[in-house]
């Protein structure tokens, strides 16, 4: 007769629950209010001192980010914000497994596998989920290692954070606040689904790079202005092709964009935000910084609108881009 795990912890994490966040701290050489700053960055709840909630990966992690410290590669404080980062995208990624698994187990008729059952399928798939996982992170790594030794020049900008000029881009769905409300949740799902995958194709087509999705919002950056302007152009494009989707408006922007552990920050970011919030559905508005950097180029058209008055900015001026006649 299979014993089985007898605990979640023991299938993911390789040990039942043993330490206290004291015991946690002491066993990995670190102070406890270190401990207790890194468990509550990494977007863990707050637990009672004498709860015994911890195992031998907490403290190997622990340990882990000494070492990073030790060599000289991190600090404390540079440790702290990429703890709050991996928490925050590591959590998402951990709720959508959820998801799958909860759909999963829904879509046989029959009756749910028992508890130990349902354990010992998650034991044998999670190498599986860990080996795709760690492939696309490395992926990615090559893809910013690749910027890091190419000849662009980067400003640093503080720990964990770089600055270079690139193109950032928002885009939207217009009308989606009206139209969530005559949806069901299944088919918002789609909606969103579609919306995701759209945007994600074109970006990706057009050597961008998706930022974050927000609701019925994308953020995108790309290296050339010309890059991001395709993108949006195409983005409108598809949109209005699909009919079960609803148009979409996009804002573009050009100047120092700082990135800082998976995110963008700056001027650009404000100024891309602020546009599409002023644009006409399928239509894409850029900014004075990006129009110049295309000026004079056949593929695409330009026309200054009036200045406008936005948050943050009292005349912020806008620029119309088309598709020129060439790429027509």
């Amino acid at each position: 007769m299979s014993t089985g795990p007898k605990s979640v912890e023991e299938v993911l994490l390789g040990g039942g629950r043993v330490w206290t966040r004291r015991d946690v701290a002491v066993r990995a050489g670190v102070r406890f209010e270190r401990a207790v700053q890194v468990w509550r960055a990494l977007g863990f709840p707050a637990v009672d001192d004498d709860a015994r909630v911890f195992t031998d990966a907490d403290v190997e992690a622990l340990r882990a980010g000494e070492r990073l410290i030790a060599a000289g590669l991190i600090t404390e404080h540079s440790e702290t914000m990429m703890a709050r980062a991996l928490g925050h995208h590591l959590s998402r990624l951990a709720d959508w497994q959820v998801d799958t698994l909860r759909d999963w187990l829904g879509r046989d008729e029959g009756p749910l596998p028992d508890r130990d059952a349902l354990l010992e399928h998650m034991a044998a798939l999670l190498p599986e989920i860990e080996s795709v996982q760690r492939y696309v992170w490395r992926r990615h790594l090559v893809a910013y290692a690749g910027h890091l030794l190419s000849e662009a020049q980067e400003e640093e900008a503080g720990p964990g954070a770089h600055v270079r000029d690139r193109a950032v881009g928002f885009t939207d769905m217009v009308g989606y606040t009206r139209m969530t409300r005559g949806l069901d949740g299944a088919e918002l799902v789609d909606v969103l689904d579609r919306f995701e995958t759209m945007t994600g194709d074109v970006v990706a087509e057009g050597r961008g790079q998706v930022v974050k999705t927000i609701g019925d919002e994308v953020l995108f950056v790309c290296e050339s202005a010309a890059g991001a302007a395709d993108i949006g152009l195409e983005l409108a494009a598809r949109a209005q092709a699909d009919p079960k989707l609803p148009q979409v408006r996009t804002g573009l922007a050009h100047g120092p964009v700082i990135g800082r552990f998976g995110d963008v920050y700056g001027a650009a970011v404000n100024i891309a935000a602020r546009l599409t919030a002023v644009a006409r559905p399928a239509s894409v508005l850029v900014d004075t910084a990006l129009a110049g950097e295309l000026a004079g180029r056949a593929a695409y058209a330009l026309r200054a609108l009036r200045p406008v008055s936005v948050r943050g900015y009292s005349r912020l001026r806008p620029v119309l881009l088309r598709r020129g006649r060439a790429a027509s």
